[in-house]
């Protein structure tokens, strides 16, 4: 009986060592003999990457493990690609009835079953900084994420990102005036609608200072509208700008000084090479488009070389998407800004992983393929700015979200599955037309407050 009990510990005893074994392998991978952009330190070809859990562990090479190996000969890593904004996830996050609603926050709107999300992570793209609409000069509480297709929402949320909140100013602000018989109306009501919220938010932080410090008795009203704008006057929250005119985006960063705050980001910024040095004095940076404009008037005199010039002004710039189209497409787009200005190679990298990084305050963690890093990482079938690219597997966090390989594995069951679906329809109609699509989805949901992107047509 005795030499029974010691044999079954002996076999449970090893039973647990392997499993612990198990699943420390299953957090183990190491991609071998590839060329990785790092977007920090350089290329470094014929390299291994070693991942445990979760981090970047080693970069060398001749690197060993017991876990999941990739051969990564003539393939290319490079940080995961970061869109400073994004509107995937959300819908009706344009809050038009009042011009200043920084009570509301895109948090409460976040769908993780938006196809979007795997199309990104098919992209290469493994984070997004998430934005109310622009139909308000004060808009919502922003959303750092990361994508993880298939995970609970709270896995989303990057909970140490930096706190951030959405203005506009210009065309879409002004004319839900005009829809609604809203004031403002004008882009000179704009810009008074946001002077007015912050001398209101400085008379409502004082009124807390003081009964904070004794000199009053009653607490003031709690305001959930002026809270956020008082953390902005704290340097605890940080301002997105939707503009495109280098006048307006101007205008508010002289506001900005005039309240003692900064402007962390200037969105979109079509025109702003025609204030590059005002911007870098600022300290604030700039997420563009490289080469889309003329959708609307405020846009006709951007120019491609709007990175390349802002960048030689020592500003911060990342490229964005504001589209779930384009988003697949960053990888290009930075490549674009080779070809217009001359910009570095690995500075062209760094406007879509690790400025927008430093933009959203993750750069600690991700942004960059360096040892302690998150394993935000893109294998690339050939170099990521040629046309021919596309990603092999996208990770975060050392996890794959997208492997190519089982895509194309599971297509022909998910067409079986699908066929399955719509023939179980009880109203389905004779022929082959697919279903038509949700008028939401149709419109898309993006950044300009009633669809003035030329991909947005109401």
């Amino acid at each position: 009986m005795k030499k029974s009990l010691t044999v079954f510990l002996t076999v449970l005893i090893s039973l647990s060592a392997f499993s612990i074994l198990a699943a420390a392998q299953a957090k183990e991978m190491l991609i071998r003999n590839v060329t990785i952009m790092t977007a920090a330190k350089g290329t470094l070809e014929g390299t291994d990457i070693l991942i445990q859990n979760g981090k970047i562990a080693r970069i060398g090479k001749n690197l060993q493990s017991s876990g999941t190996i990739v051969d990564g000969t003539g393939k290319f890593v490079t940080p995961g690609i970061i869109d400073a904004h994004s509107h995937t996830m959300l819908d009706a996050i344009n809050e038009g009835s009042l011009s200043v609603t920084s009570m509301t926050n895109v948090r409460d709107m976040l769908d993780t079953t938006d196809v979007a999300i795997y199309r990104a992570l098919a992209g290469g793209v493994t984070s997004a900084l998430l934005l109310h609409g622009s139909a308000n000069s004060i808009g919502g509480l922003a959303t750092t994420v990361k994508f993880k297709w298939g995970k609970p929402v709270e896995d989303y949320v990057v909970a140490d990102a930096l706190p951030a909140i959405k203005f506009a100013m210009g065309e879409n602000p002004k004319r839900q005036g005009g829809a609604n018989g809203r004031y403002p109306r004008t882009r000179m009501g704009v810009i008074e609608t946001i002077r007015d919220a912050f001398v209101r938010a400085r008379d409502y932080k004082q009124s807390w200072d003081d009964f904070r410090a004794g000199k009053t008795k009653v607490a003031p009203r709690r305001s959930l509208e002026l809270d956020p704008i008082v953390e902005i006057l704290e340097g605890k929250r940080m301002v997105h700008c939707h503009g495109y005119r280098s006048d307006e985006h101007l205008n508010l960063l002289r506001l900005a000084e005039e309240f003692g705050f900064k402007i962390a980001v200037l969105q979109h910024a079509l025109e702003s090479y025609k204030i590059a040095p005002e911007v870098a004095k600022h300290g604030a940076a700039a997420s563009v488009f490289v080469d889309s404009w003329s959708f609307k008037l405020e846009s006709y005199d951007a120019i491609p070389y709007t990175p390349y010039i802002l960048w030689k002004n020592g500003v911060n710039v990342s490229i964005n998407s504001d589209s779930d189209e384009r988003m697949r497409r960053l990888n290009l787009d930075a490549a674009k800004v080779m070809k217009y200005g001359g910009v570095p190679e690995e500075e062209a990298l760094k406007m879509i992983t690790l400025n927008p990084a430093k933009q959203l305050g993750i750069d600690k963690r991700t942004g960059s393929v360096e040892v302690g890093k998150d394993a935000d990482i893109v294998l690339w079938n050939v170099h990521p700015f040629s046309v021919y690219s596309r990603p092999e597997m996208t990770l975060i966090e050392g996890e794959v979200f997208f492997d190519r390989a089982k895509d194309i594995e599971n297509r022909a069951k998910m067409t079986a599955e699908r066929k399955t679906l719509e023939g179980a329809e009880p109203n389905r109609s004779s022929g082959n037309a697919p279903p038509p699509l949700p008028r939401e989805r149709r419109q898309a949901h993006h950044d300009d407050a009633d669809g003035g992107h030329k991909h947005d047509k109401p």
